[in-house]
């Protein structure tokens, strides 16, 4: 009987065995609740603002910066 299952699944291709194995595993995922989807997406969009902000001050420091080192002016 044993040998019979190894057969079974040595005959399956690598996509069945790929879709399988991650319809099972998408089965054990627990999905955020409608509330905490809205939370987190909110918290994701305000640390994206943040980051962009201080990336955009940086570049425009470094920008002066290289401008004053090498023209003598901060334009």
């Amino acid at each position: 009987m044993a040998e019979k299952e190894k057969k079974v699944k040595k005959s399956e291709n690598a996509i069945q065995r790929y879709i399988r194995e991650t319809s099972g595993e998408l089965r054990k995922v627990n999905w955020p609740t409608w509330p905490e989807a809205k939370r987190l997406t909110g918290l994701v969009l305000v640390v994206m603002v943040i980051m962009g902000i201080f990336l955009a001050t940086m570049d425009y420091l470094a920008h002066g910066l290289m401008n004053l080192i090498l023209f003598g002016t901060w334009a």
